[in-house]
């Protein structure tokens, strides 16, 4: 039986929160350089990671040079160049200030089976030493929604239906204008592929993911909750800011929550 570590940090400030995530983050690329030349991330596109990146890119030493950055969802339908896609959110919140080796955008104007192929074939191109996400209000890792989630999917990406919360969510987040421009459909990355990955930085801000937050700490691991897998990853870290941390009733720095 293998000890899983699960930190969980809660800090001051939302800003406090995004600039420790990202001084994990750049920590986790500099030494994947340095021991094996190159380093591949994987990179939620979110207003709730906006501190991340935002800290991120002011971090020093940071060799972008040989980082390649990937993405773990995309909106089926939207126009290639409309800013509401993840891809273009990425660039304009993260990759255009860093000019990493290289960005692979997913091309759902492909269709969902080229599209995913081609996601697929990049991804098997080389290990992941890091994801930086979040967490959805309904506790989805990237876009799997409850209770559909499937927590040992065998395919690396695929196509979903979005979940009326998710959807919801996006307006809320001023992404959209109304539930009616929200695309239905998206390509995400499964489970097993985000859960594959060396680090895993996982930053959670706003009163609106408090629930999703103290499910994660107090829920089963299960479908109901996707994020209450990542309780199973082996460095794994959550941040969080007073907001998400509201449900909580005692926050410690670190702790070890079940073995498997």
């Amino acid at each position: 039986m293998s000890t899983t570590t699960f930190s969980l940090h809660a800090h001051s400030t939302r800003s406090a929160m995004g600039a420790a995530a990202a001084r994990s983050a750049a920590a986790i690329l500099r030494t994947a350089v340095s021991e094996r030349g190159s380093a591949r991330m994987i990179a939620a596109a979110a207003p709730s990671q906006h501190d991340v990146y935002a800290a991120l890119t002011a971090e020093p030493d940071v060799p972008w040079e040989r980082v390649t950055i990937l993405h773990m969802d995309e909106y089926m339908g939207l126009d290639a160049h409309a800013p509401q896609r993840f891809s273009n959110w990425l660039r304009s919140n993260l990759v255009d200030a860093v000019k990493p080796a290289d960005f692979h955008p997913m091309r759902t104007e492909l269709g969902a089976a080229a599209a995913t192929a081609e996601y697929a074939a990049l991804l098997d191109e080389g290990p992941i030493d890091l994801v930086c996400l979040g967490i959805g209000v309904n506790g989805h890792i990237a876009f799997n929604d409850p209770p559909a989630a499937d927590l040992g999917d065998p395919l690396r990406i695929r196509a979903v239906r979005l979940d009326l919360a998710s959807r919801v969510q996006q307006v809320d987040d001023e992404c959209f204008d109304t539930l009616d421009a929200v695309p239905t459909d998206a390509l995400t990355l499964t489970i097993p592929t985000l859960m594959k990955s060396a680090h895993l930085v996982c930053a959670v801000p706003d009163s609106r993911k408090a629930d999703a937050v103290r499910a994660l700490v107090e829920e089963p691991v299960s479908a109901d909750w996707p994020c209450t897998v990542l309780r199973r990853h082996p460095h794994c870290e959550i941040h969080i800011d007073p907001d998400a941390a509201s449900l909580l009733d005692n926050v410690s720095a670190t702790f070890v929550p079940e073995l498997r």
